[in-house]
């Protein structure tokens, strides 16, 4: 969405990706966008003519940074970036301004490379993963080397300002993704009168994201165990990922598997409707052992914008977005037993539903809306 207000506010761009599209399904959104989309080397020996072509481009300057790089990060990663950036850096159409890396790890060291081969100024924009698992020296020698760097929560504007140092807060801004009206329009809600006490009237429990650890879905299904078995419940899950065979193994031990239907990857059709027909919304965010963890879902917006009840966990820049009892519920995170409590809850209330749904969308209407945030970034390419 953010690519498409650059196209609507007629900044030119060009697509640089680092790998080919695997999904099958695209969504709408993308094919509005009409920016050409240019290639690199997935891998260095798939296409050795346009590596060794820009081998020769490689200046001692670069190569002593790539050096002491390498010796830090010892990794085959490390040496497909800096190709990938030589092979850029030889097919960068002339008079482009600025290079925007999405994401902090790998998108921006093929930017800060290419960057000291060309001079082209880089910029990065940061979320999750990229900022929580990347080593703490390569974090802040990017920030040394950027113009500037936006990321997605105050959470992490104090973490990455905190390795920064002060000298280099002030290239650190928050913008937060912000949900698209357009995409989501608020609905017009007739919420359910369901209190779990009817089997033909079961509250109906939705949750969208990967099957990742990092999104505690076996936190989910234990919390779903635990509900009394008296209360009435449906969960549907929508999304692929690695976890779907095991997470379908537990719930089979569980007991419960005969009240979750599976849907996999969607459209963003099928996402509207199943968050307008879902009664809660729960996303069981977590930290990882390595760290990673998410910042703010972006479909908790959109499940609040739908006025569906929230249920997630007090994980990262969660808080931002959700006060706990106010627009929705909070649980510690890896916590099933205090997620089971909170569940059994909304499912037995349904007056709390309603209020903490209203307070959601109230949220996001005011405070999240992605036409007001998106302008941080779009003032920032305006000037590039």
């Amino acid at each position: 969405q953010e690519l498409l207000a650059a196209q609507e506010a007629g900044i030119p761009f060009q697509i640089i990706s680092l790998r080919r599209p695997t999904e099958k399904l695209v969504h709408s959104l993308h094919r509005q966008i009409t920016a050409p989309v240019h290639y690199l080397p997935e891998s260095l020996h798939s296409e050795p003519r346009r590596v060794l072509h820009a081998v020769s481009r490689l200046p001692a300057s670069l190569r002593k940074q790539f050096l002491r790089d390498l010796r830090r990060d010892l990794s085959l990663n490390r040496v497909r970036r800096l190709g990938q950036a030589l092979v850029l850096a030889r097919e960068l159409p002339p008079g482009v301004r600025l290079l925007y890396a999405h994401f902090l790890h790998t998108p921006a060291t093929v930017a800060h490379y290419t960057s000291l081969l060309t001079g082209v100024p880089f910029a990065i924009s940061a979320h999750a993963k990229d900022i929580y698992t990347s080593p703490q020296w390569d974090i802040v020698q990017k920030i040394q080397a950027c113009q500037w760097l936006v990321t997605c929560t105050q959470a992490n504007v104090d973490h990455l300002q905190a390795l920064a140092g002060p000298s280099l807060q002030s290239r650190i801004n928050r913008v937060y993704h912000g949900l698209d009206t357009r995409r989501f329009p608020p609905g017009s809600r007739v919420f359910s009168a369901a209190s779990g006490r009817d089997p033909a009237r079961p509250v109906r429990i939705v949750s969208m994201g990967r099957a990742v650890e990092k999104k505690g879905y076996e936190d989910v299904l234990q919390a779903l165990a635990l509900i009394p078995p008296a209360l009435s419940w449906t969960f549907t899950h929508l999304g692929g990922g690695a976890l779907l065979p095991a997470l379908q193994e537990q719930a089979q031990r569980l007991g419960i598997a005969g009240r979750i239907t599976w849907r996999g990857a969607q459209t963003q059709n099928d996402v509207l409707t199943a968050l307008r027909e879902g009664d809660v919304f729960i996303l069981a965010s977590k930290m990882t052992s390595n760290g990673d963890r998410d910042g703010l879902p972006n479909v908790l917006m959109e499940a609040m914008s739908q006025q569906a009840a929230c249920l997630s966990t007090t994980v990262s820049a969660i808080p931002e977005l959700i006060e706990h009892d106010r627009n929705g519920l909070l649980a510690p995170p890896g916590n099933p037993q205090a997620m089971a409590a909170a569940l059994q809850r909304l499912i037995e209330d349904a007056g709390l539903r309603r209020r903490l749904a209203v307070a959601g969308s109230l949220t996001v209407q005011r405070l999240f809306s992605f036409q007001t945030q998106v302008e941080g970034i779009l003032s920032r390419l305006r000037t590039a």
